[in-house]
């Protein structure tokens, strides 16, 4: 009988990396030229950053497609000091691969994801599933559960939602985020924005904004008209931003969250 590997534990590098090695088959690629095509990566979690990269080994990236960077990034990556301009069909990609600066890492190249920073390998896979943004985390649940508790969501005062049938999305590290059916919002008070986001564990997300008067961010509520299997239970509902409206479940005020999209919210405000 073959045994299977046992899960290994989150190894730590002196310069404060985390890292483990994935049993997952990853591509990434830039159009339809694959730049990686390992078997071998492993995640990397860097200091304050909440999402995890992959980095591959030298021999399972297409080195050919590398050049010295010419315009090296400082003080990024954990302070890496080996970056790489990745050319493909022509197109220079600048500062689109490096080494972490980790004796365990020294052999590894990362690379940057275009959906999450603007540059990079555009299309990524996880075995035949395409991921977007950034690698999901092994150690990160998330639950899509419906439920029959009240809920109302209002905005400068106006109830824009009221509803006995939420679905309560629970997902590590962030608050629980509320799904409501189209036909318990006033849609009356949102106008479609055009903006589009992608996320690994659910999708990509359309936008609406407030059309009313008031201090309140654009791009206050979203939906995944076509979710991921594991959160289908969302399709097509509507959620709104715990940090910019007020929620209240059972006659409860929820309170507001300070999370790493609160910052984003104030400016977008600002703007």
């Amino acid at each position: 009988m073959t045994a299977f590997p046992t899960a290994q534990a989150v190894r730590t590098t002196p310069e404060g990396l985390l890292w483990e090695p994935s049993e997952r088959w990853v591509r990434g690629r830039k159009g339809d030229v694959t730049v990686v095509d390992s078997r071998h990566p492993v995640l990397v979690w860097e200091p304050g950053v909440p999402v995890p990269l992959y980095a591959f080994p030298r021999a399972e990236v297409r080195e050919e497609l590398l050049r010295p960077a010419k315009n090296p990034p400082t003080g990024t990556h954990t302070g890496s000091r080996i970056f790489y301009d990745v050319e493909v069909d022509g197109e220079l990609l600048e500062n689109a691969a490096w080494t972490f600066p980790a004796a365990d890492l020294a052999d590894h190249i990362a690379f940057e994801w275009f959906r999450r920073v603007g540059r990079g390998l555009d299309h990524w896979y996880e075995e035949e599933e395409e991921i977007f943004v950034h690698p999901r985390d092994p150690h990160k649940r998330v639950d899509a559960i419906p439920s029959s508790r009240h809920l109302v969501v209002e905005i400068e005062g106006t109830v824009v939602a009221d509803t006995r049938r939420p679905v309560l999305l629970f997902e590590t590290g962030l608050p629980t985020r509320y799904y409501i059916p189209r036909e318990d919002v006033r849609l009356d008070l949102l106008e479609a924005t055009g903006r589009h986001t992608g996320c690994p564990y659910k999708g990509t997300a359309e936008y609406w904004s407030w059309r009313g008067e008031g201090d309140v961010p654009p791009d206050v509520v979203w939906s995944y008209p076509d979710p991921l299997p594991a959160v289908g239970a969302v399709r097509g509902l509507l959620a709104f931003y715990n940090e910019a409206v007020d929620i209240t479940i059972d006659g409860e005020r929820v309170a507001r969250p300070v999370t790493h999209f609160s910052k984003a919210l104030s400016e977008q405000r600002r703007g």
